[in-house]
């Protein structure tokens, strides 16, 4: 395989130089099945496992290879297996906090280009779960594009992409229906040679059946939606690496649930870019925009040139992510403290003569 149709770069060469001495290879995660993970690499795609180096290094389920990594291998077998020695650095991380109770990063997919986030125009659409997105994906390092998915379902969708427009700013929206095949073509043109998209959204929004669309054959497994509220069974089972007849390289991935925040910081800003822009005409700098005088937010609540639906997300989300930083920064202090505890005991065992 041509490296380059898989997505190598100038960037990825260049961390990878200090390895060629050392006689390794490298090889792109298409699958992650368990320990085993599937690769494609120059000499054709390889099943490969971390080596017991690499798992004893790794502080964190985030220090494994994940769909879209460029790791550095070695060939065992003769040829026909691989193991993993090292992750290149990453261009770009989507990721959200694992579900449950756990403080725990998840990361969907990396090295991704665009995201295409599908929403459908169905009794399942939800402004609201659009903003949350688009902080996750902002902070990746990728560019979202908003495909709204189901026109064939919604009689006036021009008046929902209007809505659309006024919470993603500047973020190009595709209006598409997969099941007809009508407004595919539009995808196209951010799926070229060697740009990797990866595709995130609800279940039941229709990702299989875009995935299927953009194949051009049903590799995909599509099932109904319920009928009382438009959600869907996830029908894709895990992430998963697809090369395209297009040249492009999409990453589809299971039906999100639960999109609970990890970090945010500057996605945050990008989602609520006129909040941001309203605060700083502000007359105080500290301004908490509920009942400071000269607050340029609450004005714009009042005259009706913010939503106040906008609005409360934006607190919401706020109050989420500060919650979500205390919680990473107590979990880092206890590790740290876990860690110093460990070697005061060995330097006990072991003291020096």
């Amino acid at each position: 395989m041509n490296l380059e149709l898989l997505g190598w770069n100038s960037f990825f060469a260049k961390n990878f130089d200090s390895n060629l001495q050392d006689g390794y290879i490298v090889g792109r995660v298409v699958q992650e099945q368990k320990n085993t993970y599937i690769l494609y690499t120059e000499f054709g795609e390889l099943a490969a496992e971390v080596t017991g180096k690499m798992r004893y290094r790794a502080g964190g389920r985030t220090d494994f290879p994940a769909v879209g990594d460029w790791v550095v291998i070695g060939a065992i077998d003769n040829g026909e297996k691989a193991t993993i020695h090292d992750i290149l650095p990453r261009k770009s991380k989507f990721s959200r906090k694992l579900a449950g109770k756990q403080t725990n990063e998840q990361i969907i997919a990396t090295n991704i280009d665009t995201v295409f986030l599908v929403s459908g125009l169905d009794g399942d659409f939800n402004l609201a779960r659009i903003e949350r997105y688009l902080i996750l994906i902002w902070e990746s390092g990728a560019n979202p594009v908003i495909v709204l998915n189901k026109a064939d379902l919604c009689e006036d969708f021009e008046e929902i992409r209007s809505e659309v427009e006024t919470i993603a700013v500047g973020v190009p929206i595709v209006v598409l229906s997969a099941i007809a095949n009508q407004g595919i073509d539009s995808l196209l043109p951010y799926l070229g040679m060697g740009n990797t998209v990866a595709l995130v959204g609800s279940s039941g929004v229709g990702k299989s059946t875009i995935v299927n669309q953009l194949v051009g054959e049903n590799i995909q497994a599509v099932q109904s939606v319920r009928q009382t509220d438009s959600r869907g069974r996830h029908t894709t089972t895990h992430r998963e690496l697809i090369v395209l007849p297009s040249g492009g390289l999409l990453i589809d991935t299971p039906g999100i649930r639960e999109i609970q925040m990890w970090n945010g910081n500057e996605g945050f800003q990008e989602t609520f870019t006129d909040i941001y822009a309203l605060a700083e005409q502000c007359r105080f700098r500290n301004c908490k925009h509920e009942k400071e005088p000269g607050c340029a937010v609450q004005q714009a609540l009042f005259d009706g040139t913010l939503d106040e639906r906008r609005f409360y997300n934006y607190q919401k989300l706020q109050d989420e992510l500060a919650y979500m930083t205390r919680k990473q920064d107590q979990k880092a202090y206890l590790a740290e403290k876990e860690k110093w505890k460990k070697i005061h005991k060995t330097m006990r065992k072991n003291p020096k003569r």
